[in-house]
């Protein structure tokens, strides 16, 4: 891979939330434009750059049309998050429960 990509592995990609996918695409068309623009002024150093961020544009647009199509898995929610709703489910069922015994008496 060209220099700058590294973060931008399939398998990094594989863990990023469908959100940081979509914000890591919009920072890339972002520098896409910004390259050709150099380019077309004359101040582009480093051609291969383009050719690198086209490339992790594509990497991007397949692993968010992977997903779509249910060929790559989706990463798993954050463990803070399960737990979270676990503890409101306890609740939930502990004020069911209440509600219930008061209904009976």
């Amino acid at each position: 891979m060209a220099v700058g990509t590294k973060t931008l592995a399939p398998s990094e990609l594989d863990t990023f939330e469908d959100q940081r996918l979509v914000e890591e695409l919009r920072k890339a068309k972002e520098e896409l434009f910004n390259l050709r623009f150099q380019s077309a002024t004359g101040q582009l150093e480093s051609h291969g750059r383009i050719r690198a961020v086209k490339r992790d544009i594509a990497r991007l647009y397949t692993v968010i049309r992977e997903r779509e199509l249910g060929i790559r898995a989706t990463p798993a929610p954050a463990e803070v998050a399960t737990k979270a709703k676990k503890s409101k489910a306890k609740k939930a069922d502990a004020a069911d429960a209440a509600a219930s015994k008061e209904e009976a008496e």
